[in-house]
């Protein structure tokens, strides 16, 4: 064989680089359902329910694993359960964007907040009704 052998193998900081194919693509319908979370304005959510019925496809356990592993860069405390519960383990985190946004809460009676119970959404007037404005 001719030549130096070497030069047939690739170099060290090319074998060690990423390439497109070692990243697993985003599904298409975790995009579809990022695409409609980014558009819930501040201070205003969407359920899960309501997502999957804006895309006319899946369910609500459908959008929420889309959120729960693809979710992260987009405002995900805008997307909720129907009954206005804050994500659990990130009700903290979510409390936060509420009143920073505004978002209509529900405060839980005193014998609860001594429970240590958190607000809930009110869903009557903070879900949003896909409107611009």
């Amino acid at each position: 064989m001719a030549g130096n052998p070497r030069e047939a193998e690739p170099d060290e900081a090319a074998a060690a680089a990423p390439r497109d194919t070692d990243v697993p693509a985003l599904p298409e319908y975790a995009e579809r359902v990022l695409e409609v979370a980014e558009l819930i304005p501040a201070g205003r959510v969407l359920t899960y329910g309501d997502i999957a019925e804006w895309l006319e496809e899946g369910g609500p356990r459908q959008v929420g694993r889309a959120m729960a592993l693809y979710g992260g860069a987009v405002p995900w405390w805008r997307v909720v359960r129907a009954d206005g519960l804050p994500l659990p383990g990130q009700e903290q985190r979510a409390l936060a964007h509420y009143h920073a946004e505004g978002t209509p809460l529900r405060e839980p009676a005193a014998a609860s907040r001594r429970r240590g119970e958190v607000p809930r959404l009110d869903m009557r007037r903070a879900r949003w009704d896909g409107m611009a404005g």
